[in-house]
């Protein structure tokens, strides 16, 4: 069954960019599916993008994975170290990997800039995860590093300085955000590569963030396929209709 639930706009937060549109949810729940066929069923009205706002995981392991020879293997030393990092549970990262971290914060706020432009000359983008503020952990695609579990002043500052810049993109407010819902059992068997627990995780985090009070459309990824789409195809072309992109349609 689907949940069609849309929070109503907090006039005290930022404006939203219009014709920007992210699609966000635990692994397993078919995002980069859905947002590939977002774009593809949504060119026919309009100028459409998808982007990738991720980091090494996901699209990137991907791209890894298809290396000759150590492909397969060099994804899952990278998958199993990044994993061990990024839990918040764990202790501080090493000052290396926390400047690495940063450099990765730092990349993820320009690639926003890029997407916020771009959305801004008229394209109607379609991004795949969407940085967030409220909750520590790439993981959830909040602060990397982790402002909780850093000791000394330097390791402090620098979690200081990278929460400030998920800060930052918190104040781009996307018009739509789609998450897409699930529960672990069905996560696991379609993403069986990955912690069951990490799953949990996630899935946990996910319905607690509000993303700087942004419109959320709620959806059940357990829904046969063609409902999903179809009522995604529903809510972002009316949003597309009311932002009057009417002169980015394809004729």
């Amino acid at each position: 069954m689907l949940i069609d639930s849309l929070n109503e706009k907090n006039d005290s937060s930022p404006a939203y960019v219009a014709g920007l549109v992210a699609v966000v949810g635990c692994d397993g729940t078919g995002k980069s599916t859905l947002t590939a066929e977002l774009v593809k069923n949504l060119r026919t009205r309009w100028v459409t993008e998808r982007r990738y706002l991720g980091l090494i995981s996901g699209e990137g392991g991907d791209k890894i994975k298809r290396l000759p020879l150590i492909g397969v293997w060099l994804e899952r030393r990278l998958a199993a170290k990044s994993e061990k990092t990024q839990r918040m549970s764990s202790k501080s990262p090493a000052l290396w990997a926390a400047l690495i971290m940063y450099g990765f914060s730092l990349l993820r706020l320009a690639n926003l800039r890029k997407i916020q432009r771009l959305a801004q000359s008229g394209v109607l983008v379609i991004s795949d995860r969407y940085p967030q503020a409220e909750i520590s952990g790439f993981y959830f695609d909040g602060p990397g590093i982790g402002v909780e579990r850093v000791k000394g002043w330097l390791m402090t500052r620098l979690a200081a300085s990278e929460r400030r810049l998920y800060q930052r993109m918190a104040l781009c407010r996307p018009e739509l955000i789609i998450r897409l819902d699930i529960d672990v059992d069905t996560a696991f068997s379609r993403k069986p590569d990955h912690r069951y627990e990490e799953l949990q995780d996630k899935i946990d985090a996910m319905v607690k963030l509000h993303y700087n009070g942004s419109r959320i459309l709620e959806l059940d990824a357990r829904a046969p396929y063609s409902e999903v789409l179809e009522k995604a195809l529903d809510v972002i072309s009316s949003v597309a209709v009311a932002s009057q992109r009417r002169d980015k349609v394809i004729v």
